[in-house]
This record gives C-alpha cells, sequence and structure tokens, in this order.
C-alpha cells in the first residue's frame, strides 16, 4: 500500500483528490493538510511514502516543504502541484529534489499513476512545463545583481540591503538598475516578477 500525505489549501479540492486516490486499490492517503508548516510533522508522524504538495499554501510553500522533507525524510518522495505552469517554479522544484511536478488539472489516473512511478524511484515532470523550463535559459544577472533582487523582492528598502550586504545605497541603486535593464523591465518590481517566473530568484 503506498501511503500518501496531501497538502492542498483548497478544502474542496483537497478532500476531491483524496477520494479519488482513496479509490485506487494500492493508494492510501494517512494525513492532509492545508498548510505547508504542518507537511513536516505530519511527515514525521504519518511516514508515508510520497507527499502531494500543492506550490502554494499558508505557512511555507510546497517546494520549501519538499526540500525540508528531501533533508529529513528523504525515503518520503514528493509530487508538486500548480496551477501556474511558470518554469521557474519547475527548477526551483527540481531543486528541492521533488521528483514529481503536474499541474492540477491533470487527470486524476495520471495523477495515481505518477505516484506509483514517483514511490518507484521515478521522476514525472509534465512535458509542457519541462519545454517551458529549458526554453527559458540561464541568468542573465551576475550573483549580486540576483542577491540584490531578491531582497528587494522580499520588500527590503535600498538602505536595507545596502546595511544586509555591507554595500552603500548607490551601489545598490547601481545592481538594481543593471538588474531592470538585463531584463528588460520595466521598473523593479518588473524585474522582480521576470526572474521569479524564469526560476533566476
Amino acid at each position: 500500500m503506498i501511503r500518501v500525505l496531501l497538502a492542498e489549501d483548497m478544502i474542496m479540492l483537497r478532500r476531491a483528490l483524496a477520494s479519488l486516490l482513496e479509490l485506487e486499490s494500492d493508494i492510501e492517503v494517512v494525513a492532509e493538510t492545508g498548510n505547508g508548516d504542518e507537511v513536516l510533522p505530519l511527515a514525521r508522524l504519518h511516514r508515508p511514502d510520497v507527499a502531494v504538495l500543492d506550490i502554494d499554501m499558508p505557512g511555507i510553500d510546497g517546494i520549501e516543504a519538499a526540500a525540508l522533507l528531501h533533508s529529513e525524510l528523504p525515503e518520503c518522495r514528493t509530487t508538486i502541484l500548480t496551477t501556474l505552469g511558470r518554469p521557474g517554479n519547475l527548477r526551483r522544484a527540481l531543486a528541492a529534489h521533488a521528483s514529481g511536478f503536474l499541474l492540477k488539472d491533470t487527470e486524476p489516473a495520471r495523477l495515481a499513476a505518477a505516484i506509483r512511478e514517483v514511490v518507484a524511484g521515478g521522476r514525472v515532470v509534465d512535458p509542457e512545463l519541462a519545454l517551458s523550463a529549458l526554453q527559458t535559459g540561464e541568468s542573465p544577472l551576475s550573483a549580486r545583481e540576483t542577491e540584490v533582487l531578491r531582497l528587494a523582492a522580499a520588500g527590503e528598502e535600498v538602505p536595507e540591503i545596502a546595511r544586509a550586504l555591507f554595500l552603500s545605497a548607490g551601489t545598490v541603486r547601481n545592481y538594481l538598475t543593471a538588474a531592470v535593464t538585463r531584463l528588460d523591465a520595466r521598473n523593479r518590481m518588473d524585474a522582480v516578477r521576470i526572474a521569479r517566473n524564469a526560476g533566476w530568484l
């Protein structure tokens, strides 16, 4: 019997997924949650074979939860579900050692098959997302530009970024300007959006 932990913050969707998976003779949903912060404690308690994780939840997101599971319970494989087909999310998920990455509109039979494949040691990635990620390419940002933009994305202002990175405010502004230019963005927040969608932050 394949033991599944299901993490999805939309209750109706979570219950529907649980019910569909329970129809499979070899799959048992042993735990459910709608909060990313509960994934690791539940996994420790129930020892699932695979965690099916929504990418966007209250608390930590599904990708962060996958990374924690890989670090603390590597025997628990992970599959990420998302409504957003951003290639950056796929890159993040793979970096977090997720074994599956599927869109939420995947057929239930496909999800069940993916769970079986992941538990068997395979990897399952939506082919369109994989192609999109390959076409996006490498980041044009330098390591320092990425660091500055990541702090800006977290809501830090120029003086705070300067203090955090031991730089002058003018240097931080120069890095932000360079990032906006390299990404052909309209402004700082547009640069953050572009970089996030491409998986460069």
